[in-house]
């Protein structure tokens, strides 16, 4: 090989060297630029400025009208979605869709919030879908307003928070960033991701790989503030379940933090705003759920926000002082990462923990030595428990108070409290100016002074009794397209009991408005029977004995009528006479009634219907009463004529149902004797019952133990008999061999032992079944209640079973009757089958009063109470959403006719009956007359005890009431009670000519706000 060879190997060499150095140099270059960009991006977060701001960008949302095409609700349950309503608005809308509400308008998302919402910014590698990205809500809650736009409720959650970081105590802040993120405010990264802290990410990454060989190397967090709020607003029960929810609430962060942007300087502050606002602090008896340093301030260490912030920022402040406050909201801080535990406990971990962080940040030069040598010497202990709980007020307008029930209602949510943190503003029917005139107005009637100018002291007023202990409680409601508005709901009683909705009354009288409603309504029935027949049709239906005195009025009134039109024929009933003489006894409920009527001058007369609504008088609407009941009682056949319901197999029928009616009656009352006793004291109660004889008491021990033997037979006579009436040993076996219970049926047992058959049984049941409750007596003892009314059934004393079988239909007319009256809004399930039921003795509520006035006004059609007209859900939101009420559909639930007939009786008790004192009072002042019609009642209620013989044993007063239910015009009705609870009622002697009267004092203000004139 010649030197030339050797030459151009040594030059291929090195230029095989030089081109690896080349190549090691380009690569060494080329991992030096990687890293470096790795650096600087984990340092300054570029190109995650870059991505995360250009998918906020596409992430949108616009409030359109109508109902929403693209629109997501948070179904993951996180505490924040919870609180606000937004996880549970699907079934709010759907319920107020279902209640006459319908979606003006509706959040709209773009196809980036779409598609953030569905599956993220990982896709389709990893689709998770994140939170929706928006500004969210520091502090929100109910809000209510009236009719006018005036805010009439308003609840906050949390109550206390910062406005923004300008308004922050640096000392809360550097406190908050030493603890979580100390470097999270940098000014020199600008567009710093701030959901990520990536050197406590990757010790966290090292941490968990720990973990996987050493399960008992705890791992250290990495979460920043961005990524807590995400999981403590918006993971299921703001906890991270799983490394994915963790990826959820990290990418969720970042994009929410790249809103506005790729500068996050301000969405950091932001942060800090947020967290300090809204970081969970556990809950305190008494308090609710805290969230946010300032509500934890108060309900932990009960210090005032305004004192908390001078005493963190206040330059003259001792360092005492503010040792205290910064003190206690550093370990609030601290605590956070579990509140329950380290807050309910005695706090000494938490105390340890508070100081080891005073002194590192006395160290680091965060804190002067002097602040952390004051803040050590202080216990959080006893600074705990110096807290006192706060009053809760009660809520003084009635009205607000009714609204905030509706639409708990309306929305399924159950109590007050979770209502008050939803985030809605809802427009109410209420007129907050009339409400606040109108209940100051009520309030001054307690003045005796005031109520003597208001001339209430006269008769049938306050001649008696003082003012101060009356109570008045007022509706107002006006007919709309939407529905029935209630404009003002208030009344003078200083607690939260709504007498208008809650209490069930007697309000006296106003039960023969329903009456009477109940008697044209039968006329009504008996006119499209009839009033199509020829009269030889009507002259040939033949009156029989028990045919109904009112459809032999309506055969004969259609004979002989020239105007057989429904209103004709319901004018010419109330035309009917009736005799209002207390003289005669009445047997209803099972027994024999006498009645008196409230003034004796009437006694002597007979009186139209009319006269006698206009009157109010009691024994014209008790006999009224007894013709409805018995119209019903006795039907009329197809034919037209009255059925006959008279024979066996129906007698049997109704006296079967008697005996079953009156045995659950008895066996009530021993139900209640006998429950919750011992088997010991059963039996001394019963032996009581009866005179003690051998014989007795041996029947009484057969029947109630029949297994047991003769010794046992033995001791218990030996127990309860005296010792000089001790059977031998002979008698005692004779006895309980004759007296064995196969022996005699249960009504022959009942006879012998001297009780009624059904307790001896009921005895015997509880013996054997200890635990038996009411229904199961009952269901047990269907054969027994028939077995001791053999005697009924059986009997060939037809009168007696006569008697019994007119009470049965009795109470079947009645509800017949209330079947009516519910039709029309009567609150309760049941009537009192008694013709007193006429004069109150069912009982009724304000509200429903004031509703069967709106389907008198509004000509029989029924429409909606409505307290709440517009609703807007999460305003600002991806979820807001604003309803509306729809125009209301009514219900007709009486004929025109007999509403119009009603209404102008009603007028005429105004004008001339029981309420004129009103008369005239809502005349406009240019002499317009506004028609006012109305029902008065005077509820005296008392629970009275009569000896056999029908002689008063005892009396107590439980209420007195006077009541008028009316309608002012042709758009506005209600009802005014006045009302006194207690024993203190019987120093009382107004009548309903009471709130008449208070009606009258504030007509001058209603006429001020009403739209009163005729349209």
């Amino acid at each position: 090989m010649d030197n030339s060879d050797i030459q151009l190997k040594k030059g291929n060499g090195r230029g095989c060297r030089y081109a690896l150095w080349s190549v090691g140099i380009l690569l060494l270059l080329l991992i030096g630029g990687l890293l470096y960009l790795l650096l600087d991006e984990l340092q300054h977060s570029r190109q995650q400025a870059r991505f995360f701001s250009d998918a906020a960008r596409d992430a949108s949302f616009q409030v359109k009208a109508g109902p929403s095409q693209a629109i997501r609700f948070p179904t993951s349950g996180g505490p924040y979605d919870q609180r606000l309503g937004y996880t549970a608005m699907p079934g709010y809308l759907q319920r107020l869709q279902a209640r006459g509400y319908a979606i003006a308008s509706q959040a709209e998302l773009s196809d980036g919030m779409l598609a953030l919402a569905d599956h993220g910014v990982t896709a389709p590698l990893l689709p998770l879908g994140l939170f929706l990205p928006y500004h969210e809500k520091d502090q929100t809650g109910l809000t209510l307003t009236d009719g006018y736009g005036q805010t009439i409720y308003q609840s906050r959650t949390p109550q206390r928070v910062y406005a923004d970081f300008n308004a922050l105590p640096s000392l809360l802040v550097g406190g908050l960033l030493y603890i979580e993120n100390r470097t999270l405010l940098e000014k020199d990264s600008p567009q710093r991701n701030p959901a990520v802290d990536w050197s406590r990410f990757s010790k966290a990454l090292v941490d968990k790989a720990l973990h996987l060989f050493d399960s008992g190397y705890r791992a250290a967090g990495a979460s920043t503030l961005a990524t807590q709020i995400e999981k403590y607003r918006h993971s299921p029960a703001g906890r991270t379940s799983s490394d994915q929810e963790k990826l959820r609430q990290m990418l969720s962060a970042s994009v929410r933090a790249y809103l506005d942007g790729e500068d996050t300087t301000a969405a950091r502050r932001r942060l800090v705003v947020k967290y300090l606002n809204t970081v969970p602090l556990a809950a305190r008896a008494g308090f609710g759920e805290v969230s946010g340093i300032g509500d934890g301030m108060w309900a932990w260490y009960g210090r005032d926000f305004a004192q908390v912030n001078r005493a963190l920022t206040g330059a003259s402040v001792p360092v005492a002082e503010r040792a205290v406050v910064f003190k206690e909201a550093l370990s609030l801080m601290i605590a956070q990462r579990s509140p329950s535990i380290f807050l309910n406990g005695d706090m000494k971990v938490l105390e340890a923990m508070t100081d080891a962080y005073l002194r590192m940040m006395a160290r680091d030069k965060l804190i002067p030595p002097a602040l952390r040598d004051a803040a050590l010497r202080v216990s959080l202990r006893q600074q705990r428990e110096r807290v006192r709980l706060p009053v809760v007020a009660v809520v003084a307008q009635k009205g607000v108070n009714a609204v905030r029930i509706k639409l708990a209602g309306l929305l399924g949510v159950r109590r007050m409290y979770d209502l008050d943190r939803l985030d809605l503003a809802a427009s109410s029917t209420l007129d907050l100016t009339l409400q606040q005139q109108v209940t100051a107005e009520l309030l001054r009637l307690r003045d005796p002074e005031y109520a003597r100018a208001a001339n209430l002291n006269n008769e049938y007023l306050l001649q008696q009794g003082s003012p101060q202990g009356v109570t008045y409680s007022f509706t107002l409601i006006e007919r709309t397209p939407t529905g029935n508005k209630v404009r003002v709901q208030a009344d003078n009683f200083a607690q939260p009991f709504d007498i208008n909705e809650g209490a069930k009354l007697d309000l006296g009288s106003t039960a023969k408005l329903r009456t009477l409603v109940s008697y044209l309504m039968v006329v009504h029935e008996l006119h499209q029977q009839y009033a199509a027949l020829g009269s030889e049709q009507l002259a040939a239906i033949r009156p029989s004995a028990s045919e109904s005195v009112l459809r032999r009025w309506a055969i004969d009134y259609l004979v002989q009528a020239t105007d057989s039109s429904l209103t004709a024929m319901l004018e010419a009933a109330l035309e009917r006479t009736y005799s209002a003489s207390p003289g005669e006894s009445f047997f209803t409920a099972g027994g024999l009634h006498t009645f008196n009527n409230f003034d004796e001058n009437d006694d002597s007369k007979t009186l139209t219907v009319r006269e006698a609504t206009r009157r109010s008088v009691n024994l014209v609407y008790i006999r009224l009463m007894r013709d409805i009941a018995r119209y019903y009682m006795q039907p009329a056949a197809a034919s037209g004529e009255t059925a006959d319901e008279d024979d066996d197999t129906t007698r049997r029928e109704y006296l079967q149902r008697f005996a079953d009616r009156e045995g659950r009656t008895f066996l009530a009352g021993f139900y209640n004797k006998y429950r919750h006793k011992s088997a010991e004291e059963i039996d001394a109660l019963l032996v009581a019952r009866a005179r003690q004889s051998p014989k007795k008491l041996a029947v009484i021990f057969r029947s109630i133990r029949p297994e047991a033997g003769l010794d046992a037979f033995t001791a218990f006579l030996a127990r309860h008999l005296d010792v000089r009436q001790q059977p031998d040993a002979k008698t005692l076996a004779r006895l309980y061999d004759e007296l064995g219970p196969q022996r005699f049926n249960l009504n022959d047992r009942g006879y012998l032992a001297g009780v009624h058959p059904l307790e001896l049984w009921l005895v015997a049941y509880l013996h054997q079944h200890p635990d038996a409750d009411w229904s199961e007596l009952v269901r047990a003892s269907t054969q027994q209640r028939q077995e001791v009314y053999q005697w009924l059934l059986n009997s060939k004393n037809r009168a007696g079973q006569a008697s019994r079988i007119r009470a049965i239909k009795e109470i079947d007319a009645f509800k017949q009757i209330h079947k009516g009256w519910k039709r029309l809004g009567y609150p309760f399930d049941a009537l009192v089958p008694s013709y007193a039921t006429a004069l109150g003795a069912s009982a009724d509520r304000p509200a429903s009063l004031a509703e069967l006035m709106g389907i008198l006004s509004n000509d029989g059609v029924r429409l909606p109470t409505v307290y709440l007209d517009k609703l807007h859900f999460a305003a600002g939101t991806p979820y807001e959403t604003s309803l509306t009420q729809t125009p209301a559909k009514g219900e007709r639930v009486l004929p025109a006719e007999v509403a119009q007939v009603v209404r102008r009786a009603l007028a005429e008790v105004v004008e001339l009956g029981t309420a004129r004192r009103v008369a005239g009072a809502f005349d406009l002042a240019d002499g317009t007359r506004i028609p006012v019609g109305g029902k008065t009642g005077t509820g005296d209620h008392r629970f009275k005890v009569f000896a056999r013989g029908g002689a008063l044993l005892s009396e107590r007063v439980v209420s007195r009431a006077g009541a008028f239910a009316f309608y002012i015009g042709d758009r506005y009705f209600g009802t005014l009670i006045a009302y006194v609870a207690g024993p203190q009622a019987g120093d009382y002697r107004f009548t309903s000519a009471l709130p008449v009267q208070v009606l009258k004092i504030l007509a001058p203000t209603l006429r001020q706000r009403l739209e009163l004139k005729p349209g």
